[in-house]
């Protein structure tokens, strides 16, 4: 396939922004990826809370995504940008990536400027930007009467009694950084998720100022369904449950088309998801809706490996790049 010249902004944060963006780089260098800045765990609470900056997790991993690998110097860098620390008091499950940007954004005394000269170091196909410059924390309610502040404490939670979130924002409210509302009103294609549903692909839409962007918006709108559920985020939730969820936040109306994985994952697999009570995400969406719904194969058929030093839950399947990116461009044309 060609190169692109539609102007693509992605949405989300975490693993699935990065497949989606390493899948788009090969066809088009007018990729913006906008990401979530309220990770609360990990490296992100040093950042926030002993160095009082926005975590950088995020912005790292699309860095990565888009950064340009055919040069030796940027595949060295790049491999320096992954590298987590997995030994050493208070450095043990950072990487080096994070440092880095922490020790840049001091440097320049400016965040936004750091991520800019990390750009250009890397070569990267495209732009990063924060969905917002302001320091917030997620909130969520849920149906049993609990208010859980936090991330972290939302994507991890401790209570075991299958509760659903009702209602979800940020406090403080924060604001859309107006960069990010001019590429996102401006672009010819918005792709939204794949990723952790609230912590994730919601934590950017309560920002005030995406929703109304998106819907002011006059080009083409994709949203990437999650391949497997989620404890605490998605619990037993079926592809309708997510749209109905998603319309909370976002007029699913707005949306072109909703793309689904229909290829099947090994029972090896499912074994070890059911352990943490997830499942494939099941399609429900029949009748009629305001989308197109594109059912796929989506699956990578690569085996996720564990960093050392890696201490968050991570997931055991992704999206892959390539189908993605295919899908993606030929629904964009």
């Amino acid at each position: 396939m060609k190169k692109q010249h539609k102007s693509f902004v992605v949405i989300g944060g975490g693993t699935g922004t990065f497949s989606v963006l390493n899948g788009l780089k090969k066809f088009t260098d007018h990729v913006t990826a906008v990401v979530s800045m309220a990770d609360s765990g990990g490296s992100a609470r040093k950042e926030r809370d002993e160095w009082g900056l926005l975590p950088s997790s995020d912005i790292r991993k699309s860095l990565l995504a888009l950064a340009d690998v055919s040069a030796k110097d940027s595949l060295i860098l790049r491999r320096l940008f992954e590298y987590r620390f997995a030994k050493g008091r208070g450095l043990s499950g950072m990487t080096f990536g994070n440092l880095f940007l922490v020790a840049l954004s001091n440097i320049v005394d400016s965040q936004t400027k750091a991520i800019e000269m990390a750009s250009e170091l890397l070569r990267i196909k495209g732009k990063v930007l924060p969905v917002t410059l302001e320091k917030t924390d997620l909130v969520a309610h849920y149906n049993n009467g609990q208010i859980i502040t936090g991330e972290h404490n939302i994507d991890d939670p401790k209570q075991k009694d299958f509760p659903r979130i009702t209602k979800f924002y940020t406090k403080p409210q924060a604001f859309v950084y107006s960069q990010v509302k001019k590429e996102i009103e401006t672009a010819d294609v918005i792709i939204i998720g794949p990723g952790g549903f609230y912590t994730t692909v919601i934590a950017n839409l309560v920002i005030n100022g995406v929703t109304e962007a998106i819907i002011k918006n006059r080009g083409k709108k994709i949203y990437i369904l999650n391949l497997m559920t989620e404890y605490g985020q998605t619990y037993k939730f079926t592809a309708a449950t997510f749209i109905r969820q998603l319309d909370k936040y976002l007029p699913v109306n707005v949306l072109d088309y909703v793309l689904i994985n229909n290829a099947p994952i090994s029972q090896d697999i499912l074994k070890r998801y059911k352990r943490t009570y997830a499942e494939p995400v099941f399609n429900d969406l029949t009748g009629k809706w305001p989308f197109k719904v594109v059912s796929a194969d989506l699956l990578s058929e690569k085996i996720v490996i564990k960093e050392k030093g890696d201490r968050l839950k991570r997931s055991l399947i992704r999206h892959s790049p390539e189908k993605i990116a295919q899908i993606c461009l030929n629904l964009a044309n």
